[in-house]
Parts: C-alpha cells; structure tokens; sequence
C-alpha cells in the first residue's frame, strides 16, 4: 500500500528546496513572448475549474490546484470510464483523515483547448464529497506537473489562463518576481512576513495554494509557538474549512497583515488551526495562502525559474471579507440546485435569525433558489445588506430576514 499526501483541498506540505533570491522584474523584453494559448476557467467557489477530457472522453470538470503534483482522477469518474485501476493508495491532507484509492494505469488527459498536450492520469480518489461543498461536479485536480510545462498567467478578473512556452517567455510588466522553493517534489513555497500588532513581523514559508479558498491559513504548531490566539483581539470558530481528511478545526480571526515581496495586505482573515493531525499540524512549514489573497493579483507561475510574478489588479486595496452570515450552505441533488443549511455558526446572524441546520433554502429575496449557483449564495451573503430568505423546514415553510455583518 502507498501513502500520498495532496495539498489544499488535498494539502500537504514537507521538504523545503534551494532559495532564490528576491528580483525585480521590471525590464524590457529580451526576446518577444509567444503568443499564449488563452483558455477559460470557471471560479467556483473561489476555485479554479477547467474541462479536461481523459481518453478522448465528454469534456470532465478538473481543480487547478499548486498544491496538488500529479493528475487525479474521482474514483467513481474512474469507474465509469473504464479506466485500468491497480493497487491501492491512501491520501490524507487537511483534516485528520485519510482516503482510500487506486494507481490509474494507461491514462491520460489533456486541457480542452490546449492541444498536443497530455499528462498521465496518476491516481483515482473518492472525490464524490467535494461536490456539496463546491455546488459543481468536481472530476479531478490537476497540479505541479502540469503547470510546469508552462509560463502559466492566471487571469482572476477576465476568468482565463493563458499558456506561454517557458522557454520563450520573458516578462516585462510592471510586477515583482517573488522566488519559489518547491517542497515534496512540486508544491510551490514563498519566505513572507506576517504581522501581529505589536509585535515584530514574524516571518515564515507558506505555501502558495490556488486550490485553497481561503486568504491565509496558519499551521497549529505555528500559532502554539507564537502563541498568535493570545495575541489575536477576537476569534470565533471556524466553520466550513476542510479538506480530504475532513473537517479542519480552529479559529477564524484576523492579523494586522501579510506582506508578500513588496506587497502589502492588511487587515486579514485568518485560520488558526487547531488540529492535531493531517496538514494543518505540519510543523516545517508556517501555513498556505489562498485563493482571496491570490485573487488580488495577476499571478504567473515560471516554475522553470523557480519565481512566481506578482502583478497588482484593483481589488489590492479592498478589505476581504467584509461580512458574514454564520451561515454553511451545501448543494445536494443531480443539478446541485437545493440548497441546505449543513451548519451554523453560534452567536452569529444566521443563529440569530432563526435558522436551523436542514433548513432547505427555497427563495432569496423573492428568486428561487434554483437561479443561484451555490457561489453566487456564498458572495451574497457575504454583503451587509438585508435578505429576505424562505426556508422549508420539514413539512413548514418559513421566511426569515437575515443581515450579514463583519463577524472578525
């Protein structure tokens, strides 16, 4: 039997490799850039998905995720196609548990749109309990070893990648080039500062996680050994974090900042883990910066020049997450359009609203809920403004007016 370890939704985080050092990037062209290969993406609840087909299949719905290494496949997905599995391969990650699948033998994918390239399909897990919590079909994750064939810019805004050769590539923006160490044989690792009021910025190696919704997550031996809980004004308990060993626990509070190269982001929310075991109990490194930070930027990975260029869009300045309702919300059924409260966050206005988990959503300020996706539901009420909600409850339904405010 082997054991693996993904990163993010699957994180995983160990070895550290050679530094670089820090660069501008500023100059001119050397040579001109090929024109990329430009592909769309999906943001699904602060992810990225892309269409993948394997073995000349129907198009499939696969995560872009650094912190992730080799291609996998859901174990039914696998299944269903037909695919040759052989042994059998454990993977655990955030959360204390692990998953049980198999090596996937001849088979490969290539991105739609982007052609002549293939990966092998490494392995197939069950990956069936993403779907609630995404609102979407999630067929596999795709990670290092695919990015590292290219140049490859994420778009945030426009929703779209765009592939360069790497061996072509040459960047001439005005953004700044933070170096790359790469743990575990692919997950990219950046030195940054964090700050704690009154305190001396403490620095640390996070990884630098795409498939991470998140804006910053800090490992539990990290926040024992810095004893950040104390130093943190107010916290409250984290819900609706997890990972493919279940659900992660700790406390939700905010940090005065992180400072990213020259790039400052203040006023952040912030996991402290309290897990025990699985990635977030990783002592040799410091934590993982999501999605919400990420999100802030043009990103471009050269993992061939071991950097990672950071190019500013105009949300750096705004405040993440203004507000909240208290409230996790799941998609259920084959079109993944009922909507139901999975839990509830204690003295928050979801709780003091009336809400109750099992509560089926049907109708957010008079629209069914069906014209929602489960991100379009997650962005609403993350707004401070009032809505009116009706639930059914049981045989009953119920309208409840909840208004989310900044709970950190």
């Amino acid at each position: 039997m082997i054991r693996r370890t993904l990163a993010a939704l699957l994180l995983v985080l160990f070895t550290q490799a050679a530094s670089v050092s820090t660069q501008n990037v500023n100059a001119a062209h050397k040579t001109a850039s090929p024109v990329p290969v430009v592909i769309p993406f999906e943001f699904v609840t602060r992810h990225i998905l892309i269409k993948v087909r394997i073995n000349n299949s129907a198009p499939l719905s696969f995560i872009l995720d650094t912190g992730d290494k080799v291609a996998v496949v859901d174990l039914g997905k696998a299944r269903s196609l037909g695919l040759t599995l052989e042994g059998s391969v454990n993977v655990g990650g955030a959360g204390a548990g692990t998953l049980k699948g198999s090596m996937v033998r001849d088979a490969s994918l290539n991105v739609v749109g982007l052609d002549g390239i293939t990966q092998p399909v490494v392995m197939a897990i069950p990956l069936d309990g993403l779907a609630p919590r995404f609102g979407h079909a999630i067929d596999g994750i795709i990670g290092a070893d695919f990015i590292g064939q290219f140049a490859l810019e994420i778009d945030y805004p426009g929703r779209v990648l765009r592939f360069y050769d790497k061996a072509k590539f040459e960047y001439s923006g005005s953004g700044e080039a933070i170096p790359l160490t790469f743990v575990n044989g692919g997950y990219p690792v950046i030195s940054s500062e964090i700050l704690i009021a009154g305190r001396q910025p403490i620095t640390g190696r996070f990884v630098i996680d795409i498939g991470s919704g998140a804006a910053l997550a800090l490992h539990r031996p990290f926040v024992e050994r810095e004893e950040l809980l104390a130093a943190t004004p107010k916290t409250i308990r984290a819900i609706g974090t997890g990972g493919a060993g279940g659900k992660v626990t700790g406390r939700s509070g905010r940090i005065a900042g992180i400072r990213i190269g020259k790039f400052l982001i203040e006023n952040l929310p912030t996991l402290f883990s309290e897990d025990k075991t699985g990635a977030f109990a990783n002592s040799e490194l410091q934590g993982n910066i999501g999605a919400l930070i990420l999100s802030k930027f043009k990103v471009i990975f050269e993992y061939s020049r071991a950097r990672m260029i950071l190019e500013p869009n105009s949300s750096l300045p705004e405040l993440i997450l203004p507000a909240g309702s208290g409230l996790r919300i799941i998609a259920e059924g084959s079109d993944y359009k009922t909507y139901r409260v999975d839990e509830l966050l204690e003295g928050s206005p979801a709780t003091e609203a009336g809400f109750q988990t099992g509560d089926v959503v049907l109708t957010v300020d008079g629209r069914p809920a069906a014209e929602f996706t489960l991100t379009n539901l997650h962005e609403l009420l993350e707004k401070p403004s009032t809505r009116k909600i009706s639930v059914r409850r049981g045989e009953k339904t119920l309208d409840i007016t909840l208004t989310p405010r900044r709970l950190i």
